[in-house]
């Protein structure tokens, strides 16, 4: 029986029937999807039942789940969209704002120097798969929050990046600015590079091949083809020290234009797929929380540093979203759209354990506080922002 259970397939059919569980629950407690899909990911998982651990196979899976769910949201956006100074402020402060709260609680709580510099850095992340599946279940991509949400968090990535090489350097006690000169060098680079050579020349090109007789005949290349450009520049981001999902948010920006007439539809194929591996990423995000690691002890620090997580994006995003132009409403939203930790968070803290920085403790309160406030933004979005009429017109910032 344990040899069944330890199959692929058994893996995979549970982890979507989970899903579904999560659709279900979602609909008797009127919630977003993601919240129930991940509250179902913990009965299942080793806080409750332990039938899923998230083992290599199951993270490859929610990795996966990860790129895609990107690529099909950049498929929504321009390049130009993210591109906009009063982006780059709300990153820069949502950055700065969260690393402090997050040291400064870290020392309160008596913790060493180390450990606090690598609490700080796990709180300056944001996991845009969480806001962006919402926003996109809940129909409001197009709206001006939620370009500045997208713009900021790919800002944001970068930022968290030098961040996490700052601290790393800090504590081994060899800071170089030229490193993160290099560091902020490269990632430009490849952001410029991969968007224009994606949009002026691999999209051009698959227009001309939709034109040929192959195409006619093999209608399916074409999306094949775009899938693997997809992740290929999840790949390259990687490479360069970014997320994947980056990368693959740069190729669907890159097909956004993309007509097809012999062809399959690209983003329609993308879809289906992420209804798929989405889902499995979501239930993936409550196995790898075990709440049963939750001590007497960690409970008063998990709190205070969740709501300092929570706290510190939300005004560090906020307050410069207001300062540019948004009404008090949308820069809330895009505080809030800002706050989910989620896996970027799970990254930093899994590094800081395999470098001996934090300890196990430290580990499992970052990656609870990451699962929480990935929770939170679906729940107030469903709830405050989007339970009644929507705040018009949302000015561009």
């Amino acid at each position: 029986m344990e040899g069944i259970i330890a199959t692929p397939e058994f893996q995979v059919s549970l982890l979507l029937f989970a899903a579904l569980g999560g659709y279900l629950l979602a609909s008797r407690i009127n919630q977003s999807a993601v919240v129930g899909i991940i509250l179902v990911g913990l009965l299942i998982g080793p806080s409750v039942l332990g039938l899923v651990s998230y083992n290599e196979f199951v993270r490859g899976l929610a990795h996966l789940g990860a790129v895609v769910l990107l690529f099909v949201i950049g498929f929504e956006f321009k390049l130009k969209d993210i591109l906009k100074p009063s982006y780059a402020l709300i990153a820069l402060v949502g950055v700065i704002v969260p690393w402090i709260g997050g040291f400064a609680t870290a020392m309160w709580a008596g913790m060493d120097f180390p450990s606090g510099l690598f609490i700080g850095t796990a709180l300056t992340a944001t996991s845009i798969a969480i806001t962006a599946n919402v926003l996109q279940e809940l129909n409001k991509l197009q709206t001006g929050p939620a370009r500045a949400i997208i713009g900021a968090a790919v800002i944001d990535d970068v930022l968290s990046l030098v961040a996490l090489a700052i601290t790393g350097d800090v504590v081994a006690g060899a800071f170089s600015p030229e490193v993160i000169f290099f560091i902020l060098l490269k990632v430009a680079i490849f952001l410029v590079a991969a968007g224009a050579f994606g949009i002026f020349i691999v999209s051009r090109f698959l227009v001309r091949l939709d034109q040929t007789s192959f195409v006619a005949k093999y209608p399916e290349f074409i999306f094949i083809f775009a899938m693997m450009f997809a992740f290929l520049y999840a790949m390259i981001a990687e490479l360069v020290g970014l997320s994947a999902i980056v990368g693959a948010f740069i190729a669907g920006i890159s097909f956004e234009r993309l007509s097809l007439r012999k062809s399959l539809d690209v983003k329609e194929g993308a879809e289906y797929l992420k209804i798929i591996f989405a889902a499995i990423f979501f239930v993936s995000l409550g196995v790898v929380a075990d709440i049963k690691a939750i001590t007497p002890e960690i409970v008063p620090f998990l709190v205070v540093l969740t709501v300092v997580a929570i706290a510190t994006k939300v005004v560090g995003c906020a307050v410069p979203a207001r300062i540019a132009g948004m009404c008090t409403k949308d820069s809330l939203i895009i505080g809030f759209g800002m706050a989910p930790r989620g896996e970027v968070a799970m990254i930093v803290a899994l590094i800081g354990l395999e470098q001996g920085y934090i300890g196990q403790e430290v580990f499992v309160i970052i990656i609870l506080m990451s699962l929480i406030t990935t929770l939170i933004t679906p729940i107030v979005y469903r709830n405050w922002f989007y339970k009644e009429e929507y705040c018009e017109p949302a000015p561009e910032i």
